[in-house]
């Protein structure tokens, strides 16, 4: 279920409750008259099925509410109520299917910013992966893939293509081209110093790496290991499920790739180098494609369940 909070000018709010009331899945509907000070307005409360919440925000965003007012989305852990079984009951679907596209588009919109949090974490896996490659641990590379934040940006992208909003795709796409550049700048830097210490060597980097030759080498598995992770990762983010393992999945081939990228660099193995960023962009590719195709799918799947379960209703 989910729960939402609307502060609604006073000659809407007759609009909204129907609006609620129209919508098949909501319950607990609470009106505050002249509640609310900034801005000023009533207070209209109430829950909604997860299915059928991207229909009511559709309408209230229709009435003008998230111009003039303001629309709060909680998810509710738990709700010991006969009316929400009865309105979970009513709403067509099951909730772990159901996309609420608004929501998508705030999370990708948070998870897509250039900061320098966002920066940080991924100069740090890429160093971390770095070690990996010319020790040939496979613990570090799994270690890299967990730090590594770049699926909130390969999400935006696809929810941005998707949903048609050319500002979140840019700015997420930006994001990922800054951040990768960024890492890969860094931690050539951090080989040189490596390297100096004693600690890299550039026999390393050559000697048989059985557990992390793939990283330089794609090939076709590359791409069928990017679309999987691009579907996993979409549908890990729709359905509102933990997704530490999909990100882990979305770093096999990205961050360990940069991460070879920038210490061949460091060695002028260009070679190396060239297959790293060949591994790169081709998993990225491949990722952002599946997403983009899942996305579509999902939207267009259920479109045509939510036809279907109008058809049904009786006629009044």
């Amino acid at each position: 279920m989910l729960h939402l909070r609307m502060i609604t000018p006073p000659d809407r709010t007759e609009a909204v409750v129907s609006a609620v009331e129209s919508t098949v899945g909501t319950t607990h509907l609470v009106v505050l008259p002249g509640a609310a000070r900034d801005p000023e307005g009533d207070l209209v409360l109430c829950d909604v099925a997860r299915e059928a919440g991207d229909e009511l925000l559709h309408e209230l965003r229709q009435l003008g509410i998230d111009k003039d007012g303001s629309i709060a989305v909680e998810n509710i852990d738990l709700s010991l109520s006969q009316h929400a079984d009865a309105a979970e009951e009513e709403a067509p679907g099951e909730p772990a299917d159901a996309v609420v596209w608004e929501q998508l588009a705030e999370a990708t919109h948070e998870e897509s910013t250039l900061t320098i949090t966002y920066a940080a974490f991924m100069i740090i896996a890429t160093m971390i992966a770095a070690c990996g490659v010319v020790l040939d641990n496979a613990v570090l590379i799994v270690g890299a893939m967990a730090v590594g934040p770049e699926f909130g940006p390969l999400a935006g992208v696809c929810t941005g293509l998707v949903q048609r909003k050319p500002r979140l795709a840019a700015r997420s796409l930006a994001a990922l081209l800054i951040g990768f550049a960024a890492a890969i700048i860094a931690t050539t830097v951090f080989s040189v110093v490596m390297d100096a210490m004693g600690l890299f060597s550039e026999g390393k980097l050559d000697n048989p790496r059985p557990n992390t030759s793939f990283i330089w080498q794609p090939d076709p598995f590359s791409f069928v290991v990017a679309l999987l992770a691009g579907v996993a990762g979409m549908l890990s983010l729709t359905s509102a499920k933990a997704g530490a393992l999909v990100g882990v999945a979305i770093s096999v081939t990205t961050v360990p790739a940069a991460a070879n990228a920038a210490v061949a660099m460091s060695y002028g193995e260009y070679g190396q180098m060239l297959g790293s960023a060949n591994q790169l962009l081709l998993n990225l590719g491949g990722i952002m494609l599946a997403g983009v195709l899942t996305l579509y799918a999902w939207k267009l799947l259920w479109r045509t369940q939510r036809g279907r379960w109008k058809r049904r209703l009786p006629r009044p």
